[in-house]
């Protein structure tokens, strides 16, 4: 589902077997139990419908009332054939939960233009003290 996901937002460079036998390794070794990442799947009427990943950014511990961890989503996905069903908010609402949970302190993420409204549903904005630097100039930022 990665590569159909960002095949759909970009022209690939390499073709589903190589990226498949390079993303699965990477993957697995992510769902390990002390990895920092998680991922949540979702299913409808037994097919795989969609997923979520996270992964917790370590602050560097200070010594004021703030917690410290991050949570960074990425890798969101609902097949088109299951939008509109609450499935990307069912996702999203399992990532928060975690992240209450952990004692996240914010939740970080680049959303599509099409997603924004979902995210805006549960508490995402545009922050003011956030900074981005774009290392890749050839990244289509639209």
């Amino acid at each position: 589902m990665r590569y159909e996901f960002r095949a759909t937002l970009n022209e690939p460079v390499e073709g589903i077997e190589d990226f498949v036998a390079r993303c699965a390794p990477w993957m697995a070794k992510r769902l390990e139990s002390e990895s920092p990442w998680r991922c949540w799947v979702a299913e409808r009427d037994g097919a795989l419908a969609g997923h979520l990943w996270l992964q917790l950014i370590e602050k560097v511990p200070n010594p004021v009332p703030e917690r410290e961890l991050h949570g960074y989503i990425t890798n969101a996905y609902v097949r088109p054939a299951f939008r509109g069903a609450g499935t990307g908010a069912a996702l999203l609402g399992a990532a928060l939960a975690y992240c209450r949970e952990a004692g996240v302190d914010s939740v970080i993420l680049w959303p599509t233009e099409r997603s924004q409204g979902l995210y805006a549903r549960h508490g995402f904005g545009f922050p003011q003290d956030l900074m981005e630097a774009v290392l890749d100039p050839g990244r289509d930022l639209h």
